[in-house]
């Protein structure tokens, strides 16, 4: 049953433990949004789960009222809003940030400023906002946020690539700088080349002079996503089968062999990666689609002197500050601007065919972003 009176939904900001989304009373916390249920229809819709379960079962559209606004509060119309597999995951129960419930769902996502409280400084009615950090709940149609849980961002930027500015592309970024210095011609070698991350990292490492080995799975259309794969700046795509082959080594007579891994499957896909990197060179793990653990051979850690680490956005931005994820949307937005980072491959869904979106979101070989739009 949802909780009777206005919800508050609290969390952390940089360097905090997120304390969860909703809370039944107390005072806001700084990325707080307010609420409260309707039995009756509002202008406010949101979908909700109350349960941790099969997003398509537990996910519901329902009504909100839209609480008063206090003095640093910010009242925003929210535009669109995507389906990430970490909002996936957050619905299932096992991600590594979880909401107390029930709460609304989705960590990203774009809105337009409708009103500022008389505190507020940093944004102003008409700007387009982004979250600060995950658990905000976009997946709704509007909703007052603390003017810290918001960074602005500019309004000549594409729409899509606004709603998908702030974790795929903030993780890219990060991950093609801060783990190996490389060098306009060095290569890296990435799997799930087609997902929102693997794409950023395509545009992102051809606008900074790197060169990429990109691992799909096989599939019946294999060819029209090497094509598009490569229009995006792929210089190599290859199958998780091609992979294994001894025909790999033949890539490395025209480009050197990769400093850097990004891995988000894990498993035996994780294991290949690390074979072809450069003796010193380092994978970083930033996801498990195949739930399977990363396994090294001891050979490679010895002989290769190989590097494992993981990479989280949100532990990244606990360990910096707000004026630095600020510094990185706006490093984002420039390549917007020069035409070198483009939103990801998408179909938008009306918020109230929500179900089309999750279902979609949860099909295998789907490389179409779903972005929910309000």
């Amino acid at each position: 049953m949802w909780v009777p009176g206005a919800l508050r939904r609290a969390g952390a900001f940089f360097g905090r433990p997120r304390q969860g989304l909703f809370r039944a009373s107390g005072r806001r916390g700084p990325t707080a949004s307010s609420y409260s249920a309707s039995a009756e229809p509002s202008r406010v819709r949101a979908l909700v789960y109350e349960h941790h379960g099969d997003p398509a079962k537990v996910v519901e559209l329902k009504n909100l009222e839209l609480t008063a606004m206090g003095g640093s509060d910010v009242h925003v119309k929210m535009l669109a809003a995507p389906v990430n597999p970490a909002d996936i995951n957050m619905i299932q129960g096992n991600y590594g940030l979880l909401p107390t419930l029930p709460a609304v769902g989705g960590n990203e996502g774009v809105g337009q400023v409708v009103a500022v409280g008389s505190n507020v400084t940093g944004v102003k009615p008409g700007d387009w906002v982004i979250p600060t950090n995950a658990g905000l709940g976009t997946w709704q149609t509007e909703a007052v946020f603390h003017e810290e849980a918001l960074i602005s961002v500019p309004r000549d930027i594409p729409l899509q690539s606004a709603a998908t500015l702030s974790v795929n592309p903030c993780t890219a970024y990060r991950m093609l700088m801060d783990f190996e210095q490389l060098q306009p011609g060095d290569s890296v070698i990435q799997n799930a080349a087609n997902s929102g991350v693997g794409q950023a990292v395509i545009q992102l490492a051809a606008a900074l002079g790197l060169r990429t080995i990109n691992v799909v799975r096989d599939r019946p259309d294999i060819q029209k996503l090497t094509d598009k794969l490569k229009r995006l700046g792929a210089e190599h795509v290859v199958t998780e089968e091609e992979l294994r082959k001894p025909d790999m080594k033949n890539i490395f007579k025209a480009i050197p062999q990769p400093r850097l891994a990004l891995n988000c499957v894990g498993g035996k896909s994780s294991t290949e990666l690390l074979r072809q990197l450069a003796p010193g060179g380092t994978m970083v793990t930033y996801g498990g689609m195949a739930k399977q653990p990363v396994t090294a051979s001891v050979s490679l850690l010895i002989f290769k002197d190989l590097r494992l680490r993981g990479f989280w956005l949100s532990q990244w931005k606990k360990a910096h500050s707000a004026e630095q994820f600020k510094e990185l949307i706006l490093t984002l937005c420039d390549f917007i601007h020069r035409g070198q980072l483009a939103a990801p491959a998408y179909s938008e869904v009306p918020l109230q065919d929500y179900q089309q979106a999750l279902e979609a979101s949860m099909r295998p070989f789907v490389s179409s972003k779903q972005i929910l739009t309000m």
